[in-house]
């Protein structure tokens, strides 16, 4: 049945796919013969294209930030709270571009796409992805769409690790720079976390060494399990109380090892969901990403050093739940750019969701999202 679409929705919107045929190098030492990106947009680019804004996606995100793609979805983009007239990132004053990352599972080049080589899916032989391979392709994307310089590149989690990253390899081309929750590096904990996530996919039986695709089969079980531990990390332990607490799904102990607790039975829900619209060769590249991304290795471990290039006004922002993504993690970066005398305004934002704060519409980061877009950049000129 059609739906009704929000008027702060960008409504019905129609993914882009964009193809390169220039070789990628890679951090890694290999590099991309040729590759494409799925993306969509949103608003309308001005005449000067000064108002492009760059979404970039967090681990298991995608292109489709805003809006649906028809009028039977059963929801909009993952970011939709924050994307539409007169929102945060209001698409009545800026052109809001959204990508797949390169080894992602929605369009993108990626594991699952065919090998130009072999003729067969890159499956496990697709390049481990670095966060400034994301970056430099993304800086393609923009050249493809004309535009020299963006309004803003803004990103939560990995995606805040991406706008960070571009104030640092490409300093003219971004006028401001937005990292939510996020981390200058992860922690051993953090890498612990995504450790774990990855032994559940490759102890899978039906992983086969990541040639799934061959046996027709998916590991569905660890990549269940592995989006179960996630989603617990990206929750508060006062998000969770308040959902779950310990309620019983039948109202009675079972005495048996199935479901109990409502808690359990939702994990196993999302986990479920999960692993049947994620690729699990996708999931071991990203969180790989995540593990690798430490910009101040290349600067003598001195952040202040690494991001003395930069050139943009920044937006710091943390959840004070957000125990994967620590505010203190935040505050390194704030702290950095101080000391590099850059041009930073940070905020804590009190919330109750945990990591996931990050993508509900809480007034006041509503509010100071919106409010730093809009003001007069003071450090890249116009």
């Amino acid at each position: 049945m059609p739906r009704d679409i929000p008027a702060d929705s960008v409504g019905i919107v129609t993914p882009n796919l964009a193809s390169f045929e220039q070789p990628l190098p890679l951090r890694s030492g290999r590099s991309l013969p040729r590759y494409d990106l799925m993306y969509e947009t949103y608003g309308e680019l001005n005449a000067d294209k000064s108002n492009a804004i760059l979404i970039c996606h967090a681990l298991s995100g995608h292109h489709h930030a805003a809006g649906y793609h028809s009028e039977q979805d059963d929801k909009p983009g993952w970011w939709d709270a924050c994307i539409g007239p007169g929102k945060a990132i209001d698409t009545q004053r800026y052109f809001v571009v959204s990508l797949n990352n390169l080894g992602g599972c929605h369009g993108s080049t990626g594991p699952t796409s065919i090998d130009p080589e072999t003729g067969e899916r890159y499956g496990p032989n697709f390049p481990i992805m670095a966060v400034r391979d994301w970056v430099k392709s993304q800086a393609r994307l923009a050249d493809y769409l004309g535009i020299d310089c963006w309004h803003a590149v803004v990103g939560g989690s990995l995606g805040g690790m991406q706008a960070l990253r571009w104030s640092i390899d490409y300093p003219a081309r971004l006028k401001k720079c937005v990292v939510i929750a996020s981390a200058p590096k992860l922690t051993a904990q953090n890498i612990g976390f995504n450790e774990v996530a990855r032994q559940a996919i490759t102890s899978d039986p039906d992983f086969h060494q990541g040639y799934y695709y061959q046996h027709n089969t998916l590991p569905k079980r660890g990549l269940s399990l592995a989006r179960m531990l996630g989603h617990i990390t990206y929750l508060s332990d006062d998000s969770m109380r308040d959902k779950f607490g310990r309620d019983l799904k039948t109202g009675k102990l079972s005495f048996d090892y199935g479901v109990d607790f409502e808690v359990e039975s939702y994990l196993r829900y999302q986990g479920e969901i999960f692993s049947d619209k994620f690729d699990a060769n996708s999931y071991l590249l990203m969180t790989k990403a995540l593990d690798y991304f430490d910009p101040a290795a290349d600067h003598g471990d001195d952040l202040s050093r690494c991001l003395n290039q930069s050139q943009c006004d920044f937006l710091v922002v943390s959840f004070s739940t957000d125990w994967r993504f620590n505010p203190s993690r935040s505050k390194e970066i704030v702290d950095a750019l101080v000391r590099g005398q850059k041009s930073v305004s940070y905020l804590e934002i009190d919330a109750p969701q945990g990591h996931d704060a990050f993508l509900f519409p809480i007034p006041e980061y509503v509010g100071i999202v919106s409010g730093f877009l809009a003001k007069p950049s003071q450090g890249l000129s116009s």
